[in-house]
Parts: C-alpha cells; structure tokens; sequence
C-alpha cells in the first residue's frame, strides 16, 4: 500500500513538473508557437499566411517559405518574465523530503528566461528550381517555477525547456499554389520538483509539418498547416525510494498536434495595410502528460502591419480559449490521487495560464543598415485569477520583449516576392 501511494504521488508530481508555462503567459499551454518571433511577435503571431519574419515561416506553415527569396539570415532573441502567485489552502500528501503540502500563499521566485530563434534560407532559383530551403533554431517552449523558499510548499520546483532545429522546404507549384514541409529534431530538458527525487532529464524528438498557400486574389492569401505531435521520454526521470533497490520511472510527455489556418490581404490603402488572422486549434486531448491538465484549445491570433516608406508598424490582438479542464476527475491519466481531486487541482494550478487576452506592438525599419533590416516587439497578458477546486488559486501576469536582425544577399537583398504573381516589390 506504501509503495503504491508512493507512485500515486509521484505521477501528481510528475504532471506538476511540465509547469513550464507559469513563466509564458503568451504562450498557449506550454507553447511558443511564433508569439516571440521578431516581426510576427508584434503582430500577435500572425504568420501561416504572409509571415513576416524567416524564423515565423520556419516555425508554422513552412509553404510561405517559398515566399523568401535570394539569401537570408535571421537573428532574434527576447525575455519573458511572469509575476505568478499561488495559493493552496488544503493538505496534499506528495514524494520527496518533504512529505506533506500545507497550506501556503506565495510567488514564484522563478526568473524571467531569454530566448533565441535563428534562421537562414535559400532560395534555388538559380538552379531551375522553384523552391527555398531553410534551416533553423527554434525555441519551443520552457519556464520555471520556484517555491522553495517556501517550507509549505514541499519543496515545489519545476522546470521545461524545449529548443528544436527545423529543416523546412517550401516548393512554388504555380504561380499562385505553394506547398511545404519540415522535419524538425527536437530536445527538451526536464526537470522536476524535488531535489533528491528528480533531475534534470534530456531528451530527443521529431516532429513533422506539412502545410499550403494560395492566392485566392493579387491581394489575398490563404494557408494552412498540420503538424504532428512531439513524443519525448524522460528515462529514469525521478527516483523514488534512493538508495539500495531504488526504483527510477520515466516520464511520457507530447506537445500537441497543430491544425492552423491563416488568411491575409492587403487591399488597403495602396498595398500599404496588411491585415492577417490565423486561427489554430491545439489536440491537448491526445497529448502525453497534458492531456490531464488541458482540454483542447482554441487560438485566434489578428494582426495589423502599415508600411511607411521604410518603417513598418504593427500591432496584435490574440484570443486563447482558457486550456484548464474544468472537469478533471481524480486522476492524472488514470492514476488515482492520493491528495484526491485536490491534488489534481494543484497541478492544473502551476499550469494556469488562463487569461484568453494577450495584446502586442512592434516596429520594424527595412534597411536599417544596408541590406540589414531590424524589427522590435513586445506584448503583454494582464492579470487573470483562477479558482481550482475548492483550495487552490492561481494569478498570472506577464510581458515579454524582443528583437532581431535579418541580413538579406542577392535577390533578397533588394525584393521581395509580392502578392501579385509573377511580380516584386521593392521595400523603399
């Protein structure tokens, strides 16, 4: 009976350990997706139709690759911080030294993280081919929190990082159809609450996107996106009982499936307003880890870019259908909880990032030295309190900021493929 509490309070405990997200409050669940990109960032993350940005065309639907030309490099990075609060007012019986939650009402000591994001494409027209390639580095998803300043807490501390590198294709088939896909390698780093207990566990993953665009008119466009899930497994994650005849377990955890559709047009005010929607639905429900804390999700992501002269100026507005299941049960993924529904409720507390308003800002200047072009962004998600069961609350406000450079050589130095087929624009 022992021993079986024993693992009842280490699967609590290992859905607790995925709390990347208290750190992320653009993100939706625990993922990025193309929110802290340089130029979709500011935008809301807009970019499965006409993305902005090389890194967002990488990182969503890799057919807009196609829309880059000549040679192209890109550099950003950002910092998000959250200012996270917790409040359990009930007893959960856990592993680790401390045996015992108590009550306690507290803030995350966590820091905020950087992020960096990396790409570079080529285009193959100089073969014959009408095609572009790119390779890049993207960061996924991963956060902190900490509450081991806090006797009460057990010793509560988790941790997630996800960084993975996509080596995407995006192929012109007419001059109005384009279609893509990338594979992308994967590794996550996870760690979990307790010292002794848990540490910090590598592992790989792949995970694959295929997607399409169209232009239904010179100034519109449309696309979409599936991508599949990404399976890691955390060998010998947490050891239970350490010492002679220990018992290590390892950890099963998915990020989602994706299905993303886009739209943009530019029929205003000469060209010169471009106005996207993508809309994004998130299978929780089928993910590994996730899918006792999430229920599937909605995200609506609309943004704004109004070119003037060099300068582009941008502006986002995101919707994220609230993730918590509301109805859990008494269970993580079928385990039954020593702590109850409680304890359940807990876990879905470290990963509330619930408030579904997030607004965004950003500038960028085309050749702001020659052939170097710069954008800046940021955004923020108020303040958003969520009741969990009957003893536990979660608060979560957040802002994040960034920035980056994107060098541009040969055709891509100078143009830019346009709406129009079988034209180009020149950023002046």
């Amino acid at each position: 009976m022992m021993r079986l509490i024993k693992y009842c309070s280490f699967a609590f405990f290992l859905v607790a350990a995925g709390s990347s997200s208290v750190s992320y409050g653009q993100s939706f669940g625990v993922e990025l997706q193309n929110t802290l990109m340089p130029a979709s960032g500011g935008m809301g993350g807009v970019s499965i139709a006409r993305p902005q940005d090389l890194t967002s065309a990488m990182n969503a639907n890799p057919a807009s690759l196609s829309q880059f030309r000549g040679t192209q490099f890109s550099f950003g990075g950002g910092w998000a911080e959250a200012t996270y609060n917790l409040t359990q007012t009930s007893n959960i019986p856990v592993v680790g030294p401390n045996p015992l939650i108590e009550p306690f009402s507290a803030r995350s000591t966590a820091p905020g993280t950087p992020l960096g994001n990396i790409g570079v494409s080529q285009d193959l027209s100089e073969l014959g081919l009408p095609a572009t390639v790119g390779i890049g580095f993207i960061t996924t998803a991963g956060a902190f929190a900490d509450f081991r300043h806090v006797p009460e807490s057990g010793g509560t501390n988790a941790g997630l990082a996800i960084f993975n590198m996509p080596l995407t294709l995006g192929v012109e088939l007419t001059d109005r159809w384009s279609m893509g896909t990338s594979l992308s390698m994967g590794i996550a780093f996870f760690d979990g609450p307790f010292v002794g207990v848990g540490g910090m566990t590598p592992d790989y993953a792949l995970r694959g996107t295929i997607g399409s665009n169209y232009l239904l008119t010179d100034t519109t466009t449309v696309g979409g996106y599936y991508q599949t899930s990404q399976s890691f497994r955390f060998d010998n994650a947490f050891i239970l009982n350490p010492g002679i005849g220990q018992t290590s377990v390892g950890v099963n955890m998915d990020l989602p499936e994706n299905v993303g559709f886009g739209f943009a047009n530019t029929s205003l005010l000469d060209g010169r307003l471009l106005l996207g929607v993508d809309l994004v639905y998130k299978l929780w429900d089928n993910a590994d880890l996730y899918r006792a804390i999430y229920d599937n999700q909605w995200v609506v992501q609309t943004g704004a870019q109004l070119s003037l002269n060099r300068y582009r100026l941008r502006a986002g507005y995101v919707w994220a259908e609230n993730p918590i299941d509301q109805t859990p049960g008494t269970s993580l993924g079928g385990v039954i909880q020593p702590g109850d529904l409680a304890a359940v409720r807990y876990s879905q507390g470290l990963m509330a990032v619930t408030n579904p308003h997030r607004i965004t800002f950003g500038i960028g200047v085309v050749d702001f030295l020659p052939g170097i072009d710069i954008d800046l962004m940021g955004g923020g998600m108020f303040r958003d309190t969520e009741q969990l069961g009957n003893s536990t609350t979660s608060s979560v406000a957040s802002y994040w900021l960034g920035t980056g450079l994107t060098w541009r050589f040969g055709r891509g130095a100078c143009c830019r493929k346009s709406l129009a087929p079988d034209s180009w624009s020149v950023d002046n």
